[in-house]
């Protein structure tokens, strides 16, 4: 009997989100006689403030877990970049540059010698990374050497410098990136198409849903909302920016915001400089963001840019309409005037627009919202997804 190849699964993040989430429906999925995965994380960090633990997640499904020790950055690298960043002010790519060698040295040698140590301790067939090339760097100094197979998972919107694209050409087996979209920026940067495969991400149609969240008796209107960490990357303030504008116009909404991060006070002191405080509400994290997207009429994602946003699967799959930004990945999800509307990036009276013309027509919104339920069934199955990633790690070990 052939013994499961043995991949160490390794992830840099330090919070939850949907590329968590993805990951953790496939591990529930891979065929454990043909795979035995372990996962390898340098923070055991929590589904939301309070939620369950990482490495509780994990013990359900039955996948062990590392927890790779890091040590605090040390004062002369926070000084060094400091100093590089004011030499180099006056390019980015310099500055760039001169930050992510001094991140080389304190950070990434020593974590890719510790690496090397657990790969070639535990017997590992194959280094498979849950993020981009240029936060997996480590990975790449630990399995390089000693010839392992190395598979990346790229689920964001990838950037990396030629010298980074140039390790990962001469190194890696396979890039999954999870849309079209992001394979052409990773083209874009430097890594050859021959490494790169697409497998989108999903969601899995047939699990019982949640029932809607019941809505506070001081909501008014019609309800939006977002899901999402609250960091500069999701332009939130043009979701509060516009429902400002609906408000001006006589049109009021109950703004739900699922999340949690860096900019929530920011926001809220935004909500109340627009006088829209009490229609825009903070939800926090959600550990079942499906009920509350359930009880949207509308599902709004302002992002810069996207790998391939599970809030937008969650969406269509609660059968609501989508009005996203028109950038890398959401772009490939929302079928413009089908199952949502696109606008222009940053164009704040388009988005608000958006947001009039379906909450002023019942019956666009039920239209495109069932599209959108046929599209995520037909093109985004949970099945195709598994098929698809288990494909690639196969002939990579191979």
């Amino acid at each position: 009997m052939t013994h499961p190849k043995k991949i160490l699964l390794l992830d840099t993040g330090n919070e939850w989100g949907g590329g968590t989430n993805s990951m953790i429906e496939l591990l529930k999925r891979l065929d454990r006689e043909q795979f035995a995965v372990t996962c390898c994380f340098y923070k055991d960090y929590r589904k939301g403030g309070e939620g369950r633990l990482l490495s509780e997640e994990l013990a359900d499904i039955g996948i062990p877990l590392i927890i790779l020790p890091t040590r605090p950055q040390p004062l002369w690298a926070k000084l060094g970049k400091e100093l590089m960043r004011g030499l180099f002010s006056w390019s980015a790519r310099l500055k760039k540059r001169s930050v992510r060698a001094i991140d080389r040295r304190w950070r990434m040698v020593p974590r890719g010698a510790a690496l090397r140590k657990i790969l070639l301790e535990g017997g590992f067939d194959l280094l498979y990374m849950n993020n981009q090339p240029s936060t997996n760097l480590e990975g790449y100094l630990a399995a390089g050497p000693i010839g392992l197979p190395i598979v990346q998972h790229c689920r964001v919107q990838p950037e990396l410098l030629i010298e980074e694209a140039e390790v990962v050409n001469r190194l890696v087996s396979r890039i999954i990136c999870v849309s079209h979209g992001s394979a052409d920026v990773m083209a874009a940067c430097g890594v050859e198409r021959k490494h790169i495969t697409v497998v989108h991400n999903a969601i899995d149609h047939r699990r019982p849903m949640p029932a809607p969240i019941e809505p506070d008796s001081s909501w008014t209107g019609l309800v939006i909302g977002t899901v999402g960490r609250l960091t500069p990357l999701k332009s939130i303030p043009h979701l509060i920016e516009a429902v400002a504008q609906l408000k001006a116009e006589g049109l009021e909404v109950t703004c739900l915001i699922l999340g949690e991060g860096p900019q929530q006070a920011a926001l809220q002191a935004l909500a109340a400089e627009r006088q829209v405080a009490g229609q825009v509400r903070f939800v926090g994290f959600q550990s079942l963001p499906l009920a509350w997207v359930q009880r949207m009429d509308v599902c709004v994602l302002c992002s810069s840019n996207e790998g391939l946003p599970r809030v937008v699967l969650e969406a269509m799959l609660s059968g609501k309409p989508v009005v996203g930004s028109d950038v890398t990945g959401t772009r490939e999800l929302v079928v413009n005037e089908q199952t949502g509307l696109l606008y222009g990036y940053g164009d704040i009276p388009a988005l608000t627009a958006a947001l009039r013309r379906l909450l002023s027509d019942p019956a666009l919104r039920e239209r495109m919202g069932q599209a959108g339920y046929q599209r995520v069934v037909e093109h985004f199955s949970i099945e195709a997804y598994v098929a698809g990633v288990t494909r690639v790690l196969t002939e990579a070990i191979r």
